[in-house]
């Protein structure tokens, strides 16, 4: 089953798709595969698979054992306030 929901991110919207979906009630450790396309559908950004060890990004079109995994604690932690999400952004951007 493919499914496709429109994410606003800043202003922009961008299509995340569900790609596979291996769950029962809690996710398995496969666990679920979201695409993200720019908002025209004509480029895929990258997938990003939510499981039991963490969220792991994959920029463009990529293996996920090329990934990059963040465990949910760091997850968490980026996520506790607005604050902490606008210096994990600042962070970021000084290392691109």
């Amino acid at each position: 089953m493919v499914t496709s929901k429109q994410i606003h991110t800043r202003g922009a919207v961008m299509n995340v798709i569900v790609k596979d979906f291996y769950v029962s009630m809690e996710l398995k450790a496969n666990g679920m595969e979201l695409g993200v396309y720019t908002p025209d559908n004509q480029t895929q950004l990258g997938d990003c698979f939510v499981a039991m060890k963490g969220l792991t990004w994959c920029k463009g079109k990529t293996t996920r054992a090329k990934g990059i995994l963040m465990p949910w604690e760091t997850f968490i932690e980026i996520c506790r306030s607005k604050e902490t999400v606008k210096a994990a952004l600042k962070a970021a951007k000084a290392v691109q």
